[in-house]
């Protein structure tokens, strides 16, 4: 999936052809990947707001999102929610 970046946000196409407007939560660059938290600020039935991961190359300098795929990867995520969204 190619998405147009700014600082604070992105927009993609979904497979209907919908623009969607995402907020950029973190945008994490580590030796091997990089990351993006997002939500699209839909909400769960609790209110909640869904938050998305995605690992993400850079290509013409667009970026492109790809699947985690790994269990590491995935506890990495976890951690950097849990500590973004702690109570100070």
């Amino acid at each position: 999936m190619n998405i147009l970046s700014n600082d604070n946000n992105f927009t993609y196409i979904d497979e209907n052809g919908n623009k969607i407007i995402c907020d950029i939560l973190c945008d994490l660059e580590t030796k091997e990947k990089n990351y993006l938290i997002y939500t699209d600020n839909t909400k769960y039935k609790d209110g909640s707001k869904k938050i998305y991961a995605s690992s993400y190359i850079i290509d013409d300098s667009k970026k492109i999102l790809e699947s985690i795929n790994t269990e590491e990867e995935w506890n990495m995520i976890e951690a950097i929610l849990s500590y973004l969204t702690k109570e100070n």
